[in-house]
Order: structure tokens, then C-alpha cells, then sequence
């Protein structure tokens, strides 16, 4: 069986694969589950005749990045933390790589598969586990420098913790330390439920660490938003836009393409060989000097084209060096995805490039067959339904509100409603903001845009009048929206 170059494996996906181990023995691997290209790949497969995950280095220094893997995985059992066993540790033959083989925990999910299938009340119990997991660590000197809820395995009522390459070793861990790795995990937890369970959380991770005071809620608040924005930037703002396991890029002459890997299906010649063709009568949904939107059918999906056109060779020069509006809808797109705020499927990125200046851009996204905001409360007269919505919407705007993004052009319209949720589309005037004082303004000018909306419509007006109000925790942003 001819073998696949290791080198040339971006993404997650089935693959046969055999390798011959310095020792003598070989691993036989049938799935790729993890891919940092051109460094490191994690495969699930059998060795031995048993079934095993191998971590395979295979960048320059692999043997030593393999190695500090093995160390950190040597720490967690000095400490009796659970992580799976390690079988293995060694050179692939023919100087391929370096190799660590755990044992599979088959039952097992990790944290955040098994996190996206339960109740919230459940999803409190498993940030429980998770906060005491940590305090754990942090009792014997151990910090998760990648402390993300896939580097946990939950079997049951065990935690395994995985990857000890991500595992640093402290003589003395400060409080402050310690803190701040604490708030890497808060931020992965939904803001909202965050918001009920902080002063819980605290306080089991105050006992788990023998400590006599809770450390200071707010302190930890400001800590949890700030990783949490770190991390969105990095990876909406840069990650998506090179080669990674979301995205695959393509450099075709004169184009620039990144295209999300849910989207690898669609024929990429034929999407950018024909894409002024889509922009027919039929297929327009709206048609300006600056932005024109079509919907159309590629390989059996709908898909929106949003080109952004260039007007006259002085707006082309002004926006030549600058980032795209496409690329910034297809940031925003990601980082309501990494958020876990509805919006529609990011699809493709595509740029004009000549000697290093953007032209014409387009950004891709999967259609949503739902009524817009206005349309639904028009149509429905269900009194439950429309509750629902309002309340839906309100969470929505509160949430956006404690993870500092203002969207920029809240009209009914940007706001599609599907099983009475809301979903944000038309993201090129969306931003994170790092400055609260600013968040606050650019929020406040979004709660104002969108009541507009309905001050047609006194009922509705008021109903999300009163919706807001029971929601927000704090009225500030009301206030300045002129809502209260």
C-alpha cells in the first residue's frame, strides 16, 4: 500500500495509513482526527492489536517536541491526574518522524463534543468537574499552557486530561498565575451561563485549593473577557485566513481564496471561473454601486454572493491596501462561529490580488430560507411565538453586549428568525471591541438602530421594552440607547 505523504495532510478525515515504528512494531491508522499542518498529526488507529491514538511530530525538532509532550504527560501521573496511558514513545522508521501511542478511552467524548449535547443544568455540573480538575492541577505546581475543553476526555464521572505538551511545571505557582489559567477555561463557557455561575465556580475552586477567601469576582470577570477576546482575534482576525483545520487557501493567479473546509465539496473552479455569471435578474437579492448580493445554486446548495465592486479607480486606490469588506465578513463570520452566535454558514473568501492590491472581493455564505425580523412578526400571529422571539432576540443583544461586538446595522432586515431564534447576517460593519468605554457607546447605538425597527408598532415597541429590561442585568446600555 502506497503510504500518504505526512506533509500533505490538512485536514481531519478517514486515511489509511501504516507505519513501521523503531522498535519493529507498526501502527495501522484509519482516521485523521487532528491536524496541525506540516507539524503534527493525531490519528486513531490499532497497535498492538489494540485500539490507540498516536500523536505523530513530524516537523523539524520533532523529536524534542515529542519528548516535551511526554514530559508533561509524566508530570499529570506524578500528580494522580488522569490521562490516558501512554503506550508508546519513539521514532517512526525511515526517519519520518517522532511518535507518542496512548491508549483510547473508547467511551469517552471530549469535553466539547460532550458539552454541545447537554442540558445547560448539566453543562453546570461538567464546569464544576472541569474547575476542580484545574484546582488540581494548580495544587501541584501545573499549568495547561493550550487549555481548551477538546484537551479533556469525560468517561463518565472521569476526567482524562490531555495533551502534555500544552503542560508547564511550577516549583511555585502564584495566585495570580493560577487566576489568570483559571479564566482561560471560564472563557470557554457560554457567557450568558457564565454570568449564573461564576460566584459558584469560585467558590468550588476556592475549597478545591484549600484557600480561606473567594478571589474577587469582578477581578475574574475582566480576566475571563479578556482571553476570551484574545483568543476570537486570533482567530477570526488571522487564523482563518491561512491554511488551518476550518480553512483551506488557494492562490490562483491573481486570486486569493480561503474556503471553509464544511465547503470543500464545491468545485472552486467553477465557482470563481463563473462567478460574474451568478449576478443575473433572477438570482439578485440587491444590487448597489458598492455591494451587489445574489443567491444561486452551487452543487445542489444555496449559497449567497456578496461582491463588493469597486466604484472608480480612486475608490479602488483607497481601498487597495486596505482589508476587504469580504474578509471582514468572513472574520466575523468565525467569530460568531467561535462565539457560538447563530449566524449564516461561512462558505468562501475571494479577493482580486495584482502585484500585492486588492480589487474586486467576494464573500460566500450559505443561504437562510427564513423570514427577516419584520417579516416574521407580520406573519405570526401566535402569541407564545412572538414571546418567544422577542425574548430570543433580547438574549441574543445581551450576549453580543457581554462579549463586547456591536454588529453596526441592526435593521430588521440583518436579523433572519428561524424556529423563533435569531440569526445575524450582513456582518461587514461588525466589531470586537477591547475597550469597554467603547463597547458600551457602539452597543447602545445598535439597541437604538434596532427599536427603530418598531416605533410603528407601540405593542411590539413595548413588548421588547419590557424584555430588555427583565434580561439585561445591567440597564446602563438602555439608558443609553433611550430605551429606559
Amino acid at each position: 500500500m502506497q503510504q500518504p505523504d505526512l506533509y500533505k495532510i490538512t485536514a481531519p478525515g478517514k486515511l489509511a495509513l501504516n507505519l513501521n515504528l523503531a522498535d519493529g512494531s507498526s501502527f495501522a491508522g484509519d482516521e485523521v482526527v487532528r491536524v496541525v499542518p506540516n507539524k503534527r498529526l493525531v490519528c486513531k488507529g490499532i497497535w498492538q492489536k489494540k485500539a490507540v491514538y498516536a500523536k505523530l511530530f513530524i516537523a523539524d525538532k520533532a523529536r524534542s517536541y515529542a519528548l516535551r509532550d511526554e514530559a508533561g504527560v509524566r508530570y499529570l501521573l506524578a500528580a494522580n491526574i488522569k490521562t490516558p496511558t501512554l503506550m508508546y514513545s519513539g521514532e517512526i522508521a525511515e526517519n519520518k518522524g517522532y511518535v507518542l501511542i496512548f491508549e483510547a478511552i473508547e467511551r469517552a467524548q471530549n469535553a466539547e463534543e460532550n458539552w454541545k449535547n447537554l442540558s445547560s443544568k448539566a453543562r453546570d455540573e461538567l464546569a464544576t468537574r472541569l474547575v476542580q480538575e484545574i484546582a488540581k492541577h494548580h495544587n501541584a505546581g501545573l499549568l495547561q499552557t493550550d487549555l481548551y475543553l477538546k484537551n479533556f476526555l469525560v468517561d463518565g464521572n472521569v476526567i482524562y486530561t490531555l495533551d502534555g505538551d500544552g503542560i508547564r511545571k511550577y516549583k511555585k505557582l502564584s495566585q495570580n498565575q493560577a487566576l489568570e489559567n483559571l479564566s482561560v477555561l471560564l472563557s470557554k463557557f457560554d457567557v450568558l451561563e457564565l454570568e449564573s455561575w461564576l460566584q459558584e465556580l469560585l467558590k468550588t475552586y476556592t475549597e478545591a485549593r484549600g484557600w480561606q477567601a473567594l478571589p474577587d469576582a469582578e477581578v475574574i470577570r475582566k480576566m475571563t473577557s479578556a482571553h476570551r477576546q484574545k483568543v476570537a482575534s486570533n482567530y477570526a482576525d488571522k487564523k482563518v485566513f491561512r491554511q488551518c483545520t476550518d480553512v483551506n487557501i488557494h492562490a490562483l493567479e491573481g486570486l486569493y481564496i480561503a474556503v471553509s473546509s464544511h465547503a470543500l465539496n464545491l468545485d472552486l473552479m467553477q465557482i470563481t471561473e463563473q462567478m460574474d455569471t451568478y449576478f443575473t435578474k433572477d438570482n439578485l437579492l440587491k444590487s448597489g454601486r458598492t455591494c451587489t448580493v445574489a443567491v444561486c445554486e452551487i452543487n445542489g446548495k444555496q449559497i449567497v454572493i456578496k461582491r463588493y465592486n469597486i466604484k472608480n479607480f480612486w475608490h479602488g486606490a483607497g481601498r487597495a491596501l486596505r482589508q476587504t469588506r469580504a474578509a471582514v465578513s468572513w472574520a466575523n463570520a468565525h467569530r460568531l462561529k467561535l462565539l457560538d452566535i447563530a449566524t449564516a454558514k461561512p462558505v468562501a473568501l475571494i479577493e482580486e490580488r495584482k502585484f500585492g492590491l486588492k480589487g474586486k472581493a467576494y464573500f460566500l455564505c450559505e443561504y437562510i430560507d427564513a423570514p427577516d425580523a419584520v417579516q416574521f412578526f407580520t406573519a405570526c400571529a401566535n402569541k407564545a411565538s412572538r414571546a418567544d422571539a422577542i425574548k430570543n432576540i433580547a438574549t441574543l443583544f445581551y450576549k453580543l453586549y457581554l462579549l463586547r461586538v456591536s454588529h453596526g446595522d441592526t435593521k430588521a432586515t440583518n436579523i433572519k428568525i428561524v424556529n423563533n431564534q435569531p440569526v445575524l447576517i450582513d456582518l461587514d460593519s461588525m466589531a470586537q471591541h477591547g475597550f469597554a468605554f467603547f463597547a458600551l457607546k457602539a452597543h447602545a447605538r445598535d439597541l437604538r438602530r434596532f427599536m427603530q425597527n418598531w416605533k410603528d408598532d407601540q405593542a411590539l415597541y413595548n413588548g421588547f421594552v419590557k424584555t430588555f429590561k427583565a434580561i439585561y442585568v445591567d440597564h446602563t446600555p438602555l439608558k443609553m440607547a433611550g430605551i429606559l
